[in-house]
């Protein structure tokens, strides 16, 4: 056997039978084997972290399947999609079905989204801003974004169900109404349910207690696609995780789209009920990850486009002016909108003529509110030494060890963004340190949050601690 196509498709039958589906789902399904100038296959993962993974635990075993097939005895690499955006496609592997990848691709390329049809229904809770015209696309959220516009497009061979799993406020809500949407729009007679996790709950108690839930059970069971946000928030609530099951059977058996979003993986539920978690997993998981500050800076041009063409702000911000705002709002997309939402409310028509200076100021005053907590050295050193379970005095040594050498580096660049101390101040507070190694730390952190999915995670979780 030479053709890499037949050869994945049965390598990675097997490999899911080995290893499980739910981390088949996480980072082997989202994958791609291509192979490269010089003929090297290679298996792209959609992010790094995925990369690091399917390199630790997976690779290893998937070239002995390979090598057990191929008669050309050629192995397989991994490499993440941003180091081999150029190279051309081999096959695909989705829930473990090969595709052509170059055709596949261009399915999901769909055109601009047209405003909503006036026949669509709209299906309640959605937000009509929300739609993929006014989704930003980057490196972190790209396959997930494919993905969601294939589902929305009632594409033949989809996968049941799909589920978008990443950090709050990174655009796992805004994929679900754009596909509710783009669905409406291409089919306006189907029904199409859109709820969150906590309407469920709530519409299945006041059901039971009313007595109605044959009506309730109906009313989801005839959808043509139903799409569920934040279900993590349905673990620990039996009969609901119980209902839920028995909706999910029922819509898989008669064909019907299921779309679900979460914080975490299907496997890393661990609150929701082992059956439950196995059928959610079953699918295809396809995760959001937190944004580079690229991305984040496109979504705050986005977001001030759309405020202007409301006529809340004129002109646009200077470069400078948004990278500031990027810099003072270190958590999520959604916090970062309200960022913008500030500064265009407080800025008005001098938006385009505002200095880093008074952006700093007007988004002091007003995303404080106050008198702003007071973050010192020592609470951030002590946060980040707690969260890699490491000693305060650890960060403080010569020790060089990377287990040791990146907290300290995230540690400097955290002081950096949340206190007024310079450089020097932050070296001698780290053990004497030259003010050359923290400037090289704070960089470093800087240039590795655009390239390392987990450290960017890592930060915005030590952020989000150091607030509150």
């Amino acid at each position: 056997m030479t053709d890499p196509n037949r050869i994945w498709n049965e390598a990675s039958v097997r490999l899911r039978a080995e290893i499980g589906d739910g981390p088949f789902s996480s980072y082997i399904a989202p994958s791609a084997v291509r192979m490269d100038s010089a003929g090297q296959l290679i298996l792209v993962t959609p992010t790094a972290y995925a990369r690091d993974w399917v390199r630790k635990n997976a690779l290893r075993r998937m070239n002995e399947l390979w090598l057990g097939l191929d008669r050309l005895n050629r192995r397989l690499d991994v490499r993440c999609r941003a180091e081999v955006s150029s190279a051309p496609p081999a096959s695909a592997v989705i829930g473990g079905n090969v595709v052509d990848a170059t055709p596949r691709l261009a399915a999901l390329a769909l055109p601009t989204v047209a405003p909503v049809a006036d026949g669509a229904r709209r299906a309640a809770g959605l937000q009509e801003r929300l739609t993929f015209d006014s989704f930003v696309e980057g490196q972190g959220n790209a396959f997930a974004l494919a993905i969601a516009k294939q589902v929305a497009s009632w594409a033949d061979g989809h996968f049941n169900p799909v589920f978008f799993c990443g950090p709050y406020g990174y655009g796992k809500t805004h994929l679900l109404n754009a596909i509710a949407w783009e669905a409406q729009r291409l089919r306006p007679e189907a029904k199409v349910v859109y709820l969150t996790a906590e309407r469920f709950l709530s519409t299945f108690v006041k059901a039971m207690q009313d007595r109605s839930t044959a009506a309730f059970k109906e009313s989801l069971r005839s959808a043509d696609m139903l799409l569920l946000d934040d279900v993590q928030f349905v673990g620990g609530k039996a009969s609901t995780q119980e209902e839920l099951l028995s909706t999910l059977t029922a819509l898989i058996e008669d064909g019907k789209r299921i779309v679900f979003s979460a914080d975490r993986a299907p496997m890393a539920l661990t609150e929701v009920e082992p059956r439950l978690r196995s059928h959610l997993s079953a699918g295809l998981t396809c995760p959001v990850e937190a944004g580079d500050r690229a991305l984040k800076i496109a979504v705050a041009q986005n977001r001030l486009k759309a405020l202007s063409a409301l006529g809340v702000v004129q002109g646009e911000a200077a470069p400078e002016v948004l990278a500031q705002l990027v810099d003072r709002t270190p958590g999520s997309m959604r916090e970062l909108e309200g960022a913008v939402n500030t500064l265009a409310a407080a800025a008005g028509s001098r938006l385009s003529s505002l200095s880093v200076d008074e952006a700093s100021t007007l988004l002091g005053a007003a995303l404080r509110g106050g008198p702003e907590r007071r973050i010192t050295v020592d609470e951030i050193q002590k946060t980040v030494a707690d969260h890699f379970n490491l000693k305060q005095a650890d960060l403080l040594s010569e020790r060089r060890t990377r287990s040791v050498a990146r907290p300290r580096q995230m540690a400097m660049y955290l002081c950096k963004q949340h206190t007024t101390r310079s450089y020097p101040d932050i070296g001698r507070r780290f053990g004497g340190r030259d003010h050359t190694t923290v400037l090289h730390g704070v960089r470093k952190i800087e240039e590795l949050m655009a390239q390392d999915d987990q450290i960017a995670r890592d930060v915005e979780a030590l952020t989000r601690k150091l607030r509150g």
